[in-house]
Order: structure tokens, then C-alpha cells, then sequence
């Protein structure tokens, strides 16, 4: 055996960040991938200990600026907990129909881009941006934003729903099933998709479990763990959808969890419509200083983000946390690569890792 180590990067493999591994080859056949992270490094809890509460929410939103909204939500809710302070019941339902929007254009960049990398021709990365505007149009609609949203506030959001608002999220929905039911049409008879796909970065069950790994790249090995279901929070509990496995835990089974759960989102978002009133009472209050006679507990928040599972620990203090960890799914995901890779052919490292969905700023915090 004669090993070859060569570095692959800093490179930005559709990673949405810098990423560099260092892969050790017994001629094309892969015997260790070494992720080096810490490119983009800013050091988000630091400054967050060093700021206000009600200066932070800019910082999560940027952690995966994909789906800014989720880890607002997440933050946001953390200072909730801290100051005891309640979401309005409509508010609840409308953060739903946000989160799950947001799940649905993550998965679609995740999709678009990942295609690109592995040679799908170029339709499903113009397709997925196509349903992803109309995404975001709604969601601008909402804030005044087209990507870092900032609408939250404590109970609620800064605004009152757009009059048309729900008229325009049933149409969206209807015209996302119409068009996403088409992908699989162009992607799974594609034999390079295939090739590239099925039986390639195989992730089983007790290794992702292991490992620790979140979100969809946990499902597709076979692991039904959803924090929406484990640990209900807003209205999910009262919700009917599933939670797609796969069984291989191979890159096609990563693929065709993520796009299944952009239907059941959809189905998500479509009963949450129902719930939502005509004139639903969502506003909210600015975030201020927690009261300088509470004594605020130690505040844990898990949300399942399109990523999977993110938690921020934090412990309270009057003007700003004290501490304020977070536990970001892209960064436990990552090194699973080496698993993934070992005994596949260098050619298969791109399509494991484009598998992972990782955003390297939620890594490098």
C-alpha cells in the first residue's frame, strides 16, 4: 500500500463557506479524509456575551443564511424562556408557517446545488432557485427582508400580516407540489444520479448514532428522531405529518429524505393555514433587558432546523447572556465525512460531502 495525501481546498465545494480536507489516497481509493475547519472563524457566542439581547438577533440569523429565520427563531425563544414571556397562540401558528417555509427553500438550495456537483444536468439547480424566489418573495412580504428577515420580537413578530397573506401561501403551496412533484421525474431515472448516489457514502444506523449526527443525515440511516415530534414545541403536537427514514443511510437515501420532507412541510404549512385567524393577533414586544429583580434560570432550547437538531444553552444575566453556547447540526455533520468517504473512490468525496449539507458559517462560529 502506497499512501498519497493531498489537500483538497480551502476550497468552497458548495459548502457555503471554506473548507479544507486533507485526504489520504491508496491510489484513487480514499483511506482517510481530515476536515480542517476555522476559516471563517468571527467567534458569534463571544460577541453575543458582549452585547445586549436585543442586538443578537442579526448574529444568529447568519449562522446558516440559508434559513436565517430558524436559528432567530431559536435565539429568540431562548430570551423568551429567560423572561418568562409567552407567544400569542396566532404568533405560534405563524412561526410554524415560517419555519417550515424556510425548511423547504434550505432543502431546495441543498438540492439545486448538490445536483450541480455531481453532473445532473443543469435544470434541477434552475428549478430549485425558480420555487425558491417565490419562497422568499412571501417571506420579504412578511418582513420587509428579502434573507435576514429580523422580525421577531418577544410573544410575536414587529408587524401585522400582509390582508392577502394566507390566499397567497395556499397558491404558493399548490404551485411548490405542482412543480417540486416534477424533480423525480429528471433526477431518479438519471443513471449519472444513480451512479453518483445509491450505494456511495453509506452511513449505517449505529455509526450515525455514534457519531452523533442530526437532521436528515441521522434519517437516513434509518434513525425516526425529529424534534418536532420528541420534543413538540408551538402547535406541532397538533399537526399530522410524517417523518421520512431512510434504510441505507447512503447519499440517495440523504437526498430522498430531504425531498420528501419538503411535502410533508408543505402539509405542515397547509393545516397551520387552516388554524391561522383572518386578523390573527401576532404583534410582539421589542427585546429589552430581562427585570433587574428576576433571576432567570438556565435556558436550554432544542429546535429541529432544516440542518437538524440545534440547541442553544444559555445562562441569563440582566443585560446580556453571561454565556451562551450553541450547538449548530452542520458542525456535528461535517465529520461524518470520514466515514462516509472510507473505501470509495476519490471521484465519490464530492457527492459525500455535498450529502452532508453543511453551511460553514454555522461551523465556524
Amino acid at each position: 500500500m502506497s499512501i498519497v495525501r493531498i489537500n483538497v481546498g480551502p476550497i468552497h465545494p458548495s459548502t457555503h463557506g471554506v473548507l479544507r480536507l486533507v485526504v489520504d489516497l491508496d491510489g484513487d481509493t480514499i483511506v482517510n479524509v481530515e476536515p480542517h475547519i476555522g476559516f471563517l472563524h468571527r467567534g458569534v457566542e463571544k460577541l453575543m456575551e458582549n452585547r445586549m439581547y436585543m442586538q443578537s438577533q442579526s448574529y444568529t440569523e447568519k449562522l446558516d443564511y440559508l434559513a436565517p429565520f430558524s436559528w432567530d427563531e431559536l435565539y429568540t425563544s431562548a430570551v423568551e424562556q429567560a423572561m418568562k414571556k409567552e407567544v400569542k397562540p396566532d404568533a405560534q401558528i405563524l412561526r410554524v408557517i415560517m419555519l417550515e417555509y424556510q425548511r423547504i427553500a434550505s432543502h431546495l438550495v441543498w438540492l439545486g446545488t448538490f445536483c450541480n456537483d455531481i453532473g445532473q444536468i443543469f435544470t434541477i439547480f434552475m428549478w430549485s432557485f425558480r420555487e425558491r424566489a417565490r419562497i422568499l418573495k412571501l417571506l420579504e412580504d412578511l418582513s420587509g427582508t428579502r434573507m435576514f428577515y429580523v422580525n421577531l420580537r418577544l410573544g410575536g413578530f414587529y408587524k401585522p400580516l400582509p390582508k392577502n397573506f394566507k390566499d397567497r401561501a395556499y397558491k404558493l403551496n399548490e404551485y411548490l407540489v405542482e412543480k417540486i412533484s416534477e424533480y423525480k421525474d429528471v433526477i431518479e431515472p438519471d443513471p449519472v444520479f444513480n451512479e453518483r448516489t445509491k450505494n456511495i457514502g453509506v452511513l449505517p444506523k449505529d455509526k450515525a448514532i455514534e457519531l452523533g449526527v442530526a437532521g436528515p443525515v441521522l434519517r437516513a440511516s434509518g434513525v425516526r428522531y425529529d424534534i418536532r415530534k420528541a420534543m413538540p414545541y408551538y402547535i406541532y403536537d397538533k399537526l399530522k405529518f410524517k417523518i421520512p427514514i431512510g434504510y441505507k443511510g447512503d447519499n440517495f437515501d440523504r437526498y430522498k429524505v430531504r425531498y420528501e420532507e419538503i411535502f410533508q412541510s408543505i402539509k405542515i404549512i397547509d393545516q397551520a393555514l387552516d388554524m391561522l385567524p383572518d386578523n390573527p393577533d401576532i404583534l410582539g414586544q421589542p427585546i429589552k433587558l430581562i427585570n433587574p429583580n428576576a433571576n432567570p434560570d438556565i435556558v436550554v432550547v432544542h429546535r429541529e432546523l432544516p440542518k437538524g437538531e440545534g440547541i442553544i444553552y444559555m445562562v441569563p444575566d440582566k443585560q446580556r447572556p453571561y454565556r451562551i453556547s450553541l450547538r449548530a447540526p452542520s458542525f456535528i455533520n461535517t465529520f461524518a465525512i470520514n466515514e462516509i468517504s472510507k473505501g470509495y473512490k476519490y471521484a465519490d468525496l464530492f457527492a459525500n460531502l455535498g450529502s452532508l449539507d453543511i453551511v460553514l458559517a454555522e461551523i465556524d462560529r
